[in-house]
This record gives structure tokens, C-alpha cells and sequence, in this order.
């Protein structure tokens, strides 16, 4: 494998929403996660707290709910395409998202190679969550220092795509870097910025960075 690509789930691969939101569309509880993504947009939650209200809020939650919130999210076009493309170049794609491994999971089915998310228990939610199980915005770095250990890869043979600063880190750690519809703070940290809702045209900016010097 010559290449790893790491993607961001929430605002990134998903159009400017995020997967809790999807899911509370679907269980009527949009007011209370509004309230909830306020709350850690100004610091008062980290992900672990978010996390586990989230987990008190939807005790019942099904698969099936989870399923058709994810099939009536608004993607990015052409997702499975650059799935694809980088499996038939003998690389890897990875996504690494803070969101619940119950949704996230669901982007294997897209054509993705792994998908590391927050460990949830079993659907539905009658176990208590781990904290230890939540992702941090720096456990991107730590997963990614891992990967590359595992498939012998340098990091300047990775290039990362994100939206928000909790892509921050990783995008510090990594030159090759491609902010996705981002917030001008990540925007100023990234290589190259996309602004659109075609993954396959990011993926386009992200392979020039593959062949520069």
C-alpha cells in the first residue's frame, strides 16, 4: 500500500450536519441536541461529555433507526467512487470520527477500508458507555501514528481531509492536508481548501498533494 487517506465523518463526509443530528431528527429530540452541540461548541462539553448525555437521551434507540438516518443523510456525492479509486491504486482509506461507532460503521457498505469511531454499547442503549471509548479530537493523531506503523508508512505518505478544528491536531501533525467545506480556522491550516458537495473533486485537490515534492 503507497498511500493512506483519513477522513472526517461530521461536516465532511456529511454535508454540514452531523450524525447526532441525524439521529435525533429521527427520534424527535433535535431541541436537546441542539442544546447539547451548543454546549460543546462553547467548551462546557468535551467529547466524552457529549457523548455520554447523548447516551442517556436515546435509550431507545434501534438499528433500524440508526439505518434510515444514515440512508436520508445528505452525503457527499460520489463517496463510493473515490472508495473506489483508492482500492484500485493499492491504497487505503480510513474514516476516524468522534461520532458513535453504530452510525459510522455504516461507511464500510460505502466502499471504505476501516471506520474508527467512538465504541458504543449494543443497541439499544442498556449498557453503560465507557468514557475511555470516546474519541478525542487527539486521539486522530494516536490512531493515525498507528496506521502508519502498521503499513510501514511515512506521514508524508498520508493526506487527511477535514472540517473543524477537531481535525486540528491531525491537521498540525500532517503536511498533506485538504479542508472540506471547513471553518476558516481549519481552512488556515490546511494545505489545499474545497468548498463544494463532491468528495471525488476533494479527493482530485488531495492526489495533487501525492505527487508534489
Amino acid at each position: 500500500m503507497s498511500f493512506l487517506h483519513v477522513f472526517d465523518m461530521d461536516g465532511t463526509l456529511l454535508g454540514g450536519t452531523t450524525a447526532s443530528l441525524q439521529i435525533a431528527r429521527r427520534l424527535g429530540s433535535v431541541a436537546e441536541l441542539v442544546e447539547l452541540e451548543a454546549r460543546f461548541a462553547a467548551g462546557e462539553l468535551d467529547t466524552r461529555g457529549f457523548s455520554t448525555a447523548i447516551h442517556g437521551l436515546w435509550r431507545e434507540l434501534t438499528p433500524a433507526v440508526v439505518a434510515d438516518a444514515f440512508a436520508a443523510s445528505p452525503w457527499l456525492a460520489r463517496i463510493e467512487d473515490v472508495c473506489a479509486d483508492i482500492r484500485e491504486r493499492g491504497e487505503r482509506s480510513v474514516v476516524i470520527t468522534m461520532s458513535p461507532d453504530f452510525f459510522a460503521r455504516h461507511l464500510l457498505d460505502l466502499g471504505f477500508d476501516e471506520v474508527i469511531a467512538s465504541r458504543f454499547p449494543a443497541l439499544p442503549l442498556r449498557e453503560p458507555l465507557d468514557p475511555a471509548n470516546v474519541l478525542t479530537p487527539e486521539d486522530k493523531v494516536r490512531i493515525v501514528d498507528e496506521l502508519c506503523e502498521r503499513y510501514g508508512l511515512s506521514h508524508a505518505r498520508c493526506v487527511a481531509y477535514g472540517d473543524s478544528m477537531s481535525d486540528a491536531p491531525l491537521f498540525r501533525r500532517l503536511t498533506r492536508t485538504v479542508a472540506v467545506n471547513a471553518d476558516h480556522h481549519l481552512a488556515e491550516l490546511a494545505a489545499l481548501d474545497y468548498r463544494g458537495d463532491d468528495l471525488h473533486e476533494a479527493y482530485a485537490l488531495g492526489r495533487t498533494l501525492l505527487t508534489a515534492n
